[in-house]
């Protein structure tokens, strides 16, 4: 039997039915930090008789500075490919099966993940000049997104917010605590969940999507580049379990600073944290993809994604919607943080 490293297979092209991905630990971390098991499952059921082909498309987390994926297996009877998409650089399995002979096709993705605490505080003592270390697609997090139009209205609520305001940071506060304000969370009936911004304008209400839809539009309108985020929660008073569904949060651009991280939807829920998740997110998540109307790899024939994290799948081009998911954890290691001597 041959391994292959996922640089390997990705060069060569080749699509195999298991993937796998093994990196060390490293060092200690100084700040709080989670290490756990994460199980991600997909099927899909019911396929139509006759049907032809079915394209599968899972969210694959990527490490970074706050995440690290320590290892990571796909398991399918069919070949998978791992596709990074030009747009946001977000990562995916895809899954192609010709003429399929079962009316179900089950996908599972297994993580060791290591996330830690970010906190970046310090952005105050910052002026918001630019350092020249901009990311190059910063000009994407000051557009519109299909559900966060930039019109006037959503400029004029921006204006009135931020009036008075002179740094962008000070204006980041001002809309952070306009949302916090204005904002409840509540799941209750329909319409929550989509990340429509008049949604939040009118019901003021809904879930993690519709809160930081807000907050981004506004920040947008601002000139301040803000982007969203989305994975999966994990309970902090929890080691093991399943995930109901999924979390998201934020971030926005200070000039000469970088990226600084808001969740407002767990503020909301812990009043306590307010101060705290302007400037942090904390170590009970997992990032999976970034960016709204999204664009897969290979490109999928329907519309884009409103966000991705879910799996989804096409039969013969079009959106099929019968697919039964899961998501459970289980903790193998946590760290507080450090104290100095």
């Amino acid at each position: 039997m041959k391994t292959l490293t996922l640089s390997g297979i990705l060069a060569l092209g080749i699509s195999l039915p298991t993937v796998m991905l093994v990196s060390s630990p490293g060092a200690v971390n100084s700040a709080p930090s989670r290490t756990f098991d994460l199980t991600y499952s997909a099927e899909i059921h019911d396929l139509p008789a006759g049907t032809k082909e079915v394209d599968l498309w899972l969210p694959f987390p990527q490490s970074d500075e706050y995440q690290k994926i320590l290892s990571a297996k796909v398991n399918s009877a069919f070949p998978t490919k791992i596709e990074t998409a030009s747009q946001y650089g977000n990562k995916m399995v895809h899954l192609v099966v010709k003429n399929p002979t079962a009316a179900t096709i089950p996908v599972t993705m297994e993580f060791t993940v290591e996330r830690k605490e970010r906190v970046q505080k310090n952005f105050m003592e910052v002026k918001t000049t630019n350092d020249g270390k901009a990311p190059q697609n910063l000009q994407r997090w000051l557009q519109a997104d299909h559900l966060v139009p930039l019109d006037q209205r959503i400029r004029e609520m921006s204006g009135e917010i931020t009036a008075g305001k002179k740094t962008d940071v000070d204006k980041a506060r001002s809309i952070y605590d306009y949302v916090l304000a204005n904002m409840k969370y509540d799941k209750s009936g329909t319409g929550w969940g989509n990340g429509d911004i008049y949604w939040a304008c009118d019901a003021k209400r809904g879930n993690c999507t519709d809160f930081h839809a807000l907050f981004i539009g506004l920040a947008r309108t601002a000139g301040i580049p803000a982007k969203f985020e989305i994975g999966f929660p994990l309970p902090a008073d929890k080691r093991e379990g399943e995930i109901a569904g999924y979390h998201c949060w934020a971030e926005f651009w200070l000039n000469g600073y970088g990226w600084v991280p808001v969740d407002i939807s767990e503020a909301w829920k812990d009043p306590a944290r307010r101060e705290y998740f302007f400037g942090a997110h904390d170590a009970n998540r997992v990032q999976f993809s970034i960016g709204r109307d999204v664009t897969l790899s290979p490109q999928q024939a329907g519309a884009p994604l409103n966000y991705f994290i879910y799996p989804y799948a096409e039969v013969d081009g079009k959106a099929f919607s019968q697919i039964n998911k899961k998501f459970t954890f289980r903790e193998v290691g946590t760290q507080a943080a450090s104290t100095p001597n």
